[in-house]
């Protein structure tokens, strides 16, 4: 008995395309979202370009990689973006690839700043 078609709800070039804004929103190469997610940077072109569909592991990956819900990549109109700072996600797994010396240096750095501008405040 054949299968019934499947239904396609985005097509793999839109997706691709949404994936495509939301990375150069956040002012991310392909290579680097690449090393995020753990895949050859090759992969993320031929999704963009949608050659390439995405499995919803890759999704969720991409999602946190972004700092968007799933739902706004696959473009559910349904579901409010929730945007923090877009270039925190990427700062974050610039700081975790530092060797640990220099992770703790920058945390360091990071509390000092911290401490300070939040008792100038209060």
């Amino acid at each position: 008995m054949p299968h019934p078609p499947k239904e396609t709800l985005l097509s793999k070039r839109e997706i691709g395309g949404r994936l495509r804004a939301l990375r150069l929103e956040r002012e991310m190469t392909q290579a680097e979202l690449a090393q995020v997610l753990g895949i050859p940077h090759t992969n993320v072109s031929a999704i963009e370009r949608g050659l390439r569909g995405v499995s919803l592991q890759q999704l969720v990956k991409l999602g946190r990689a972004l700092d968007v819900q799933p739902a706004e990549i696959i473009g559910d109109p349904g579901r409010k973006p929730r945007r923090a700072n877009g270039h925190l996600p990427r700062r974050f797994e610039r700081i975790r690839s530092l060797p640990r010396s220099k992770q703790r240096v920058l945390h360091e750095l990071i509390d000092a700043f911290l401490e300070k501008h939040t008792s100038e405040r209060g």
